[in-house]
């Protein structure tokens, strides 16, 4: 059984928000980017407390992918460190599975 996942990651800029996601969906490694924003975050960084506005960025895919959206967001981030982390889908439509399969199906 196929495990889904949504893959959490946060960018400074809109424009990184949509270069990843855009380039997550051409090459067909998540189904659907969806991009929340701006939101505020309150983080620790090198010791002090930081606020920013940052954009989410949730990436649905399933495990198979995961290691390539990983290195993908990686490689196109800007940040020293980016969230990367990815949350099992334990139920969903089946239809919504079949919909992501069905996208993402060149890369399995």
């Amino acid at each position: 059984m196929r495990t889904y996942l949504t893959v959490l990651t946060t960018t400074d800029t809109k424009e990184l928000a949509y270069k990843i996601s855009n380039f997550l969906v051409e090459n067909r490694l998540a189904a659907c980017v969806q991009i929340i924003g701006p939101i505020e975050s309150v983080y620790i960084w090198k010791e002090k407390v930081e606020n920013s506005k940052e954009y989410l960025l949730l990436i649905k895919t399933h495990h198979e992918l995961y290691l390539q959206v990983e290195e993908s967001i990686k490689t196109l981030h800007t940040y020293d460190t980016p969230e990367i982390i990815a949350l099992p889908i334990r139920y969903g439509y089946y239809k919504y599975k079949q919909w992501i399969d069905e996208v993402t199906k060149r890369n399995y």
